[in-house]
């Protein structure tokens, strides 16, 4: 049977690019240019087609240069389903918290919790961030974002 079958690049590329393909056909509804600039489809039209053309590269080359089977390390594949739980919950927990402070415990962990930094590292990292995109976006750009009980 052919390596590339199994390989983990073919699939995912397969699956990236069908995810490019539905962007692009969604976006494709959507304005792409308005008189003010560039409408709510610019970005995504950008991004699926980017994503369909880099999935692309990444299917072709698993299929013309088949790597060698690796073995799955766990561990890693667990510390990235943890990242990925820890994500969902900053975002479920938006509404009640508002975004600043779930994105300050989202950065928070994935800092202190994961990579094993201290405290003193983590936290103005977590609390900075969270004020950066928080200024950024509603003072800046005057965009709302998500508040919840604390703002």
């Amino acid at each position: 049977m052919k390596r590339f079958l199994r390989s983990g690049d073919f699939w995912s590329g397969l699956a990236l690019a069908a995810l490019g393909a539905y962007i692009l056909s969604e976006a494709h509804r959507w304005v792409y240019m308005s008189e003010d600039g560039p409408g709510a489809g610019f970005f995504p039209m950008w991004y699926g087609g980017i994503m369909v053309v880099l999935s692309l590269v990444l299917v072709a080359m698993s299929v013309l240069r088949p790597a060698r089977a690796a073995e799955v390390r766990w561990k890693d594949v667990g510390r990235a389903f943890t990242c990925w739980i820890a994500f969902v919950g900053c975002v479920a927990s938006m509404p009640v918290l508002g975004f600043a402070a779930s994105f300050a415990l989202l950065t928070w962990f994935i800092i202190q919790g994961m990579f094993g930094e201290r405290a003193r590292i983590a936290i103005p990292v977590a609390v900075g961030g969270a004020l950066g995109f928080y200024a950024l976006f509603e003072l800046g750009l005057d965009l709302a974002l998500p508040h919840g009980i604390f703002f």
